[in-house]
C-alpha cells in the first residue's frame, strides 16, 4: 500500500515537473518573447523567417573565417619601404572570389548592358562604351602585341582568363551588377518574381536589390508582369476579412533572401585572404610566419612531379616571362588560365602572380592602426536615400543616369534607370554622433592640416605646394562631375609634391609583369582609379553576415 502511494506521488511530481518544463520552454520560434503573440500567423500580424539557418555561399565565392594576424611586411624588406608597417589587425569573417574575375564572366556584363541599355538609344549611348575594357593597354611602343588587343577580351581562348584593362570605377560597377543578378535569380527561383524576369525586361527595366526592399512595386520600372511572381499573386489573394494580404507580399531583408552585396575586398581582407594563414595554425596561434601564399621560402615547388615549376605566373628575370621552349616552368607569358595552379589555404588561386588586383582602399603611406583595428578600410564615404516630399524613396528614371567623367574624358555610368537616387549624409544626420562627422571620411587623420609637408600648430598651411597630398588635378574636374561634358585636355600646372589623392586606389599582389619581389602579398602599390593596366585585374568579395563560424566548424559548447 504504501509502495502504490509512492509511486502515485512519484509520478505527480513528475507530471508536475514536466508540465513546468514545457512552460518554461515555450516555443519561441512561433510565440514572440516581448508580447507572447504568434509569429507567422496565418491571420497576420508579425511575420519572420524562423527557418534561416546562415548565408549561404554565393556564386563563385569561398568562406574564409575572419580572426587576427599581422598585416604589412613582415619578412626582408631589401627596398626600405615605409609604406607598410606591421600592424596587428583583426578581420570579420568574408567571402572571396575562388578566382579572378574572368573574361567571360565580364562578357556577361556586358551583354547584360547591351540588352537593358541599349547603345543605339540616346539615353542609354555611353553607358555600355563606359562598361567596356580598354583593350588598347596591350600596346607598347616598341612591342608587337596587337594580337592581344584584338583578341584578348572576346576570343573565346582567353575566355577563363582574368579580365584586364578595367579601372577600379568598372570593378565597382560590374561588383554591384553581379549583385543584382544573384539576387533577382534568387527571388525568381523562390517565385516572388516572374520565371524568367531576367531575360524578359526590356530597357530600362532594371532589377535593383536596394529598391525591392524599400520599394519594391517599382522594380523592372513599375512592370508587375516581372515583379510579381506565383509566390506574390497568392500573397495578394489570401486577404483577410478587410481584404487586406495576410502576409507581407514582397520579402524584406528580414526574409534572409537577399544576399550582401559583392564589393572589392578591403586591403586587410585581401592580404589576410592571400596569406592563409589556416594552414600554419596550431590551436590559437600561427606556427611561423608566411612570406608567400603558399609554405615555404621559395617560388619553385619542391613536389616530385613538378620538381623546379615556378608556383605562379610571374616574370622570373629580364626578358624571362616563362622559361624556355619545352620546359614548362610557369606556362604563360601572359597571363594565364584561372586555376593553373594550386590554391592556397583558404581554396583560394592565383593570390600571387597573374595579375595584381584591385582593393577598396583609397592609398595613405600609413595604416592607421593606433585609431583602428578591426576591419581597417579607408574609403568610406557614407551616403543616404534621396527622399519625395511623399515620404518614398526617390527611384531613378531612364533620363536620370548619372555619369562620372574620368581623368581621359571618358564617361562612366554611376547608375542605372530603377536604382534609388543617393545623397551625401548631412550635419544634421551627424549631429551629436561621436562614431563619424561628416559625409567623406577618406581623408579622416590624414591629409589634413597634420599631414601638410610644413605643418606649424595653430597655423593654417593652405599653401598648395605645402600640402602633403597636393597631387594633380588632371582636366580640372572633379571625379563627381555629373554634367557628361567633356573638358579641355590637360591638367593644371601648378608645383605637385606627390601623384596621391582620394582617387587612387591600393593594389595588391604580384603579376604577369611583376618580379618575386612583389608576390609577397604584404606588398601594396597604388594607381589612379579611374586608369587601366595589362596586369592589374580583380575579384569580388562578401561580407558574412551571422555567425563568425559556418555551421560545420563550430565546437560544442556546453
Amino acid at each position: 500500500m504504501r509502495t502504490d502511494i509512492a509511486i502515485r506521488a512519484l509520478f505527480a511530481f513528475a507530471f508536475g515537473v514536466g508540465l513546468l518544463s514545457c512552460n518554461n520552454s515555450r516555443d519561441y520560434k512561433n510565440n514572440s518573447r516581448a508580447t507572447g503573440w504568434d509569429i507567422n500567423s496565418d491571420e497576420g500580424g508579425f511575420q519572420y523567417n524562423n527557418d534561416y539557418k546562415e548565408q549561404e555561399t554565393a556564386p563563385g565565392l569561398v568562406f574564409i573565417e575572419g580572426g587576427t594576424f599581422t598585416m604589412g611586411r613582415v619578412q626582408d624588406d631589401p627596398m626600405h619601404d615605409w609604406n607598410n608597417s606591421p600592424t596587428q589587425q583583426h578581420v570579420q569573417s568574408f567571402y572571396m572570389d575562388e578566382t579572378e574575375v574572368t573574361n567571360k564572366m565580364y562578357l556577361e556584363y556586358l551583354d547584360w548592358l547591351k540588352r537593358v541599355a541599349p547603345p543605339s538609344d540616346e539615353r542609354y549611348s555611353d553607358v555600355y562604351e563606359g562598361a567596356l575594357p580598354d583593350t588598347l593597354v596591350w600596346r607598347n611602343r616598341l612591342g608587337f602585341n596587337e594580337t592581344m588587343v584584338n583578341n584578348y577580351l572576346r576570343h573565346p581562348a582567353y575566355g577563363e582568363y582574368p579580365v584586364v584593362g578595367v579601372s577600379w570605377i568598372q570593378a565597382v560597377e560590374f561588383s554591384d551588377w553581379r549583385t543584382q543578378r544573384v539576387n533577382e535569380a534568387k527571388l525568381i527561383n523562390e517565385g516572388y518574381l516572374a520565371e524568367g524576369a531576367q531575360y524578359k525586361a526590356g530597357p530600362g527595366e532594371t532589377f535593383n536589390s536596394d529598391t525591392y526592399i524599400y520599394n519594391p512595386e517599382n522594380v523592372y520600372g513599375g512592370n508587375t508582369e516581372l515583379s510579381q511572381g506565383e509566390e506574390v499573386q497568392d500573397r495578394l489573394e489570401d486577404t483577410n476579412e478587410e481584404g487586406n494580404p495576410v502576409k507581407k507580399v514582397y520579402p524584406g531583408r528580414e526574409s534572409g533572401l537577399v544576399s550582401p552585396e559583392y564589393r572589392l575586398p578591403t586591403e586587410a581582407e585581401w592580404e589576410y585572404a592571400a596569406l592563409g594563414l589556416a594552414g600554419i595554425r596550431n590551436y590559437n596561434s600561427y606556427r611561423g610566419r608566411k612570406k608567400y601564399p603558399w609554405d615555404g621560402q621559395y617560388t619553385r615547388s619542391g613536389d616530385v612531379k613538378r620538381q623546379g615549376d615556378q608556383l605562379a605566373n610571374f616574370k622570373q628575370g629580364a626578358g624571362d616571362y616563362g622559361g624556355i621552349a619545352g620546359w614548362s616552368d610557369d606556362g604563360a607569358d601572359i597571363t594565364a588560365e584561372i586555376k593553373s595552379y594550386e590554391p592556397n589555404d583558404h581554396g583560394l588561386y592565383d593570390m600571387a602572380g597573374n595579375v595584381a588586383e584591385w582593393v577598396a582602399d583609397v592609398y595613405r603611406p600609413i595604416v592607421d592602426d593606433e585609431f583602428n583595428d578591426f576591419n581597417y578600410y579607408r574609403g568610406n564615404v557614407y551616403t543616404k536615400n534621396a527622399i519625395n516630399e511623399d515620404g518614398s524613396v526617390k527611384i531613378l528614371g531612364a533620363d536620370e543616369v548619372v555619369y562620372d567623367t574620368l581623368a581621359n574624358g571618358k564617361l562612366v555610368a554611376r547608375n542605372l534607370p530603377g536604382e534609388i537616387a543617393q545623397v551625401p549624409v548631412t550635419e544634421d544626420d551627424t549631429y551629436m554622433r561621436t562614431n563619424f562627422t561628416e559625409s567623406d571620411q577618406r581623408n579622416f587623420r590624414d591629409g589634413d592640416k597634420s599631414s601638410t609637408r610644413y605643418y606649424q600648430p595653430f597655423q593654417d598651411a593652405t599653401e598648395p605646394s605645402k600640402r602633403m597630398y597636393n597631387s594633380p588635378t588632371y582636366n580640372a574636374t572633379q571625379p563627381s562631375d555629373t554634367t557628361g561634358a567633356a573638358p579641355q585636355r590637360g591638367y593644371d600646372t601648378g608645383t605637385r609634391t606627390t601623384l596621391i589623392s582620394d582617387e587612387v586606389r591600393v593594389y595588391k599582389g604580384g603579376s604577369w609583369r611583376d618580379r618575386a619581389y612583389w608576390l609577397d602579398p604584404a606588398q601594396r602599390r597604388y594607381f589612379p582609379q579611374d586608369m587601366a593596366t595589362d596586369y592589374i585585374g580583380f575579384r569580388n568579395a562578401m561580407s558574412r553576415v551571422g555567425s563568425k563560424s559556418k555551421t560545420e566548424n563550430k565546437t560544442a559548447r556546453n
